[in-house]
């Protein structure tokens, strides 16, 4: 199942809604959503800096790391929020096999496949 890095800051609202409701009912409403998207929550952290919460996502398809995404982000409790797909060795490791047909911009002659 793909995994995904997921960071985000939060707005005030969010920060309110923590200190009101506390991280543990945060990281239990986070496990609930990754849930009713056939997902699982592997890790689930807080943070201080530019990066307010951490976590670590398996998600059957981009799509369902999506709506996941958009769906947290409407509330508008979250002020930044990436989504980072990431890749196994093993995965990187079919990637340098693999050999696309690519010419680079400005270059008129064709790649020699």
């Amino acid at each position: 199942m793909p995994k995904f890095l997921v960071q985000g800051s939060l707005s005030k609202e969010g920060i309110t809604g923590v200190m009101a409701d506390g991280g543990s009912r945060r990281h239990l409403v986070v496990k609930q959503a990754v849930e009713s998207m056939d997902g699982t929550l592997e890790a689930f952290y807080f943070a201080f800096g530019h990066t307010d919460v951490v976590a670590l996502v398996d998600l059957p398809t981009n799509t369902a790391a999506a709506a996941l995404a958009m769906a947290i982000s409407s509330t508008g409790a979250v002020s930044s929020l990436t989504t980072t797909p990431l890749l196994t060795a093993e995965e990187v490791d079919g990637a340098v096999k693999m050999s696309p047909d690519y010419t680079p911009p400005g270059d008129t002659k064709p790649s020699g496949r």
